[in-house]
Parts: C-alpha cells; structure tokens; sequence
C-alpha cells in the first residue's frame, strides 16, 4: 500500500483534562504508532477538544485553566494540537456533536493550520472562528503565507502544524499556485481523510451503561467516524463490545491498540494526579508535565479541592 493510497487520520480526543496527564499524551503516541504498524493508516494529526464548562462535573476547573494546561502539555509535540471550539460554544457539546464540527470544517477547507501555542495570532486554531471570506482559503494577499506546490505536496504526512493537503472524497479541488496570473494551475490527487474518535477503554465500556448515551449520536459515532481504543487497567475490550448491540454491529471501525497491556501510563489518571496534587505527594510528577505542574502550582488549581 502506497503513502497515497493509505487513510491519512486526524486523531480527536474529547474529554475533561482535568488536568491533562502524561497519560493522555502517550495515548495519542501509542494510537499513532499503532495505526502506522498497520501498514493502512497515516496520522497526520492529533488534537485534543476539552469538555465545556457546563458539562457539569465535580471538581471541574475553568476551561480557561484546562486549555493552557492542555496547551503546555502539547507545547513540544509537533503533531498534537489544542481545539478550543468546544469550550467556546455557549453550551455543552456532545461528542457527536464535536467530532461533525470537524468533519464539516475539513469538507470547507482545503489546508489545515493548527497554531503552536506560542504564536496564537499567527495561525488561526483549527475550529476557531475565521474571519468569513468569499475567497479560496489559499488566494490571500499575504504573498510570504502562500503555500508553494512543494509546501503543499511534501506536507501532507508530516504535521497539523504546517499547511496540509487534505480534502473531503467527494469533490476535487483546483489549487492555484503563486503563478497563478500566469495561468499556471496545478491539481493534487485526493487523499482518504478520517477523524477517528481516540479513547480509552473506561469511554468504551461507558457505552454500554444503559441511558448514559444516545443511541443514534453512539451510531453516528461508531459506524461514521469510528473509534481507536488505548486499553487502561488491562480492560477487556472485546468483553465490553460484547455487551453492546451497536459495538458488536460496528466492530469492523473500533481499533483497538495492542501493545504492552503493563505499559505504566496506561493506570495514569486525571483523578490521580489530583489526589497526589491534594495530598503533596511527588508521584504527581510520573502523572504530570513540569509544566503543567508548574501552572497547577502558580494558579493553586485542585489543591483544596476535594474528588
């Protein structure tokens, strides 16, 4: 199988991150890894959607804390981004909700640019609101922001960081060049796009808590985007789809990783860490970034909280 015949995927992570853990983070390495020994899948992306304040959780900092956290802990990853378009809405987001924002953004656009934390003016957030323009997102005035053909073609695999060539199935898009009032046009071969929802498996066995999700948004979910699960507490995964009509008719679109079941982040917890943060105990660095800890520590998030 060729690069270009390969599913180029956007791993997305909803969640409460409160606070972020290395945990987290080594799942979105551990999914991409897997993916790549498949021999089908290129991830080109990663990026992590914390939860609105409104969801409602105990013991939920602001989303203005979570997302800089969110933030510091992907700040030298060059492939995982931070999306705040779920906390910006006015209310809470279901996770079908969050993963057909995506969707559709990629259908309008024809590049990604996901902004480092460090220069947020400069590059919009994917998911943040753009200023509405008539023209193609790649016509601009700005001459030095225009993407070559050599940015475009050799971009595509590497990061969300750089502009990506990345466009729905359905249509072909023309994409005019920097030589362009020459009359020189060039056409690129569409590429396979999925979001695939990144999860654990304590997310996987919820779906089949009776009520807790809807089932048309859990068909949504599974059978149109589906799901890469990274095992937590050696969990059996097959188990739990077991115990779900809608997993065991979709089982064809749940990956589930399969690597070293004792890997140590794989007991790694956002609940955890705030026990360890509440009680001073220095485990919390095998749970946290120095940075994230840091800002916990400055900001004097969770300390007295109790949960």
């Amino acid at each position: 199988m060729t690069e270009t015949t390969k599913t180029h995927v956007i791993l997305l992570a909803c969640g409460s991150f409160n606070p972020i853990t290395k945990g987290h983070i080594q799942m979105f390495e551990r999914a991409r890894d897997y993916l790549h020994k498949t021999g089908r899948f290129i991830v080109i992306g990663g990026i992590v959607s914390p939860v609105h304040d409104s969801y409602g959780k105990q013991g939920l900092v602001s989303s203005r804390h979570r997302l800089i956290m969110c933030q510091l802990a992907v700040q030298n990853s060059d492939w995982i981004r931070v999306d705040p378009w779920e906390c910006y809405q006015d209310t809470w987001q279901t996770t079908c909700s969050v993963l057909e924002h995506h969707r559709d953004l990629m259908k309008r656009v024809t590049g990604c640019i996901l902004s480092n934390v460090n220069t947020p003016s400069m590059t919009p957030v994917i998911g943040q609101p753009q200023n509405e323009t008539s023209q193609p997102i790649y016509q601009n005035s700005n001459v030095s922001t225009k993407p070559t053909a050599a940015k475009i073609l050799g971009k595509v695999g590497e990061s969300l960081s750089r502009i990506c060539c990345v466009r729905p199935p359905v249509e072909r898009f023309t994409f005019v060049d920097e030589n362009a009032n020459l009359g020189t046009v060039m056409r690129y071969e569409e590429i396979e796009l999925r979001i695939l929802l990144l999860c654990g498996s304590d997310l996987l066995e919820s779906f089949c808590i009776p009520g807790l999700w809807n089932e048309a948004d859990m068909e949504v979910i599974v059978g149109d985007f589906g799901i890469v699960v990274v095992p937590r507490d050696a969990a059996d995964t097959d188990r739990i789809m077991n115990h779900s009509s809608i997993l065991r008719k979709y089982k064809n679109n749940i990956m589930v990783v399969k690597d070293d079941i004792n890997h140590p982040m794989s007991v790694v917890s956002s609940t955890k860490s705030r026990l360890a943060l509440q009680h001073g105990d220095g485990h919390v660095v095998d749970y946290l970034s120095q940075p994230v800890i840091d800002y916990i520590l400055k900001s004097q998030l969770y300390i007295n909280a109790s949960g």
